[in-house]
């Protein structure tokens, strides 16, 4: 295992074409936008389960049998986990006790009651299971078995207690380059759920929805890598690589009726010399420019936007690397 000696930023650009790259379940599933700028938006959970699914996939994390793949990648967040089951099985491995910790003692409420007739006492705090030199334990355990964990961290404190880890990989949202404009579609299926429902419209069976898309947009999100935090989830320059893989490939296998043409298009890596860092992130993110080409009115491709780096103001002690996508 080669401990990462130093400090990354990185920038990510993909784009959408009649798709919805990230409905908002609050909002019947539209595309999510900023009401004020109209730009799109895309969370950093959804690009971080995209790697998560990606990684799970790499290493034969099977939905059915998620152990059934390599230990050292496996997936805390996967979908219908039980997290707390996660926890258990780091005190299993490791033999520890399970054992609940004794709750705090009731506080004492310097308040009168409404009936000015006594003082009334704070409830007890809730038990933990497992103490502070168990849980540090079962927090590496983790780490070392979940390639999530020690990437983008977890609170691990529910149950049985396995502590919190920071992870040293953040994302942000990705925000579009131009205002999108979000498009209502009817669709129409030939068929019912229930029988119940054919008796209503008499044979017809017909079912009516709806679906939203993006006619394009291109999103850009930043992206941090802190080898500090690194070294103490014990992420490493492997976990790097596959971070770098994920983030180039995670759209190729996330194909579906309303994501049928998302596309990692670009990703700029700024490599720092030392652990701490040689610039500040925003500094080097400004020199990467994205505008829309002077003779394009309406942006439908990659093509119609014009990248511009400033490598010329690129501060010393920090490289750029653009790997092939």
């Amino acid at each position: 295992m080669t401990a990462l000696a130093h400090r990354y930023d990185f920038v990510l650009l993909f784009d959408v074409t009649d798709g919805n790259p990230n409905g908002d379940p609050d909002a019947g599933n539209l595309p999510r936008i900023d009401a004020e700028t109209g730009l799109g938006l895309v969370t950093d959970v959804c690009l971080k389960r995209k790697v998560r699914n990606y990684i799970a996939l790499a290493h034969d994390q099977s939905p059915r049998e998620p152990q059934a793949g390599e230990k050292r990648y496996e997936i805390y967040v996967r979908e219908k986990a039980v997290l707390n089951l996660q926890h258990q099985r780091a005190y299993a491995a490791l033999n520890l006790n399970i054992a609940e910790t004794p709750a705090d003692p009731p506080a004492e409420d310097t308040s009168e009651d409404k009936s000015g007739k006594g003082k009334a006492r704070a409830p007890a705090k809730g038990k933990r299971k497992g103490n502070a030199g168990d849980a540090e334990q079962a927090r590496a355990w983790m780490c070392q078995n979940f390639y999530d964990v020690r990437t983008f961290g977890a609170v691990m404190s529910t149950g049985v207690n396995c502590g919190q880890v920071r992870g040293p990989v953040q994302l942000t949202l990705a925000r579009s380059i131009d205002p999108i404009v979000p498009q209502e579609h009817s669709i129409t299926r030939v068929a019912v759920t229930t029988e119940a429902e054919a008796e209503k419209q008499h044979g017809d069976n017909r079912t009516m929805g709806r679906k939203y898309t993006v006619p394009y947009g291109l999103y850009r999100a930043h992206g941090f890598v802190s080898a500090h935090l690194a070294r103490q989830t014990g992420f490493d320059e492997t976990d790097l690589q596959q971070l770098w893989q994920a983030l180039s490939q995670m759209f190729e296998h996330d194909h579906s009726a309303s994501r049928g043409q998302m596309s990692a298009r670009a990703l700029y890596v700024f490599r720092h010399d030392s652990e701490l860092g040689n610039a500040p992130a925003h500094r080097l993110f400004d020199l990467i420019t994205i505008r829309r080409r002077e003779d394009v009115a309406v942006a439908r491709h990659f093509s119609d936007y014009q990248i511009t780096i400033d490598r010329d103001q690129l501060p010393a002690g920090v490289q750029l690397d653009i790997p092939q996508l």
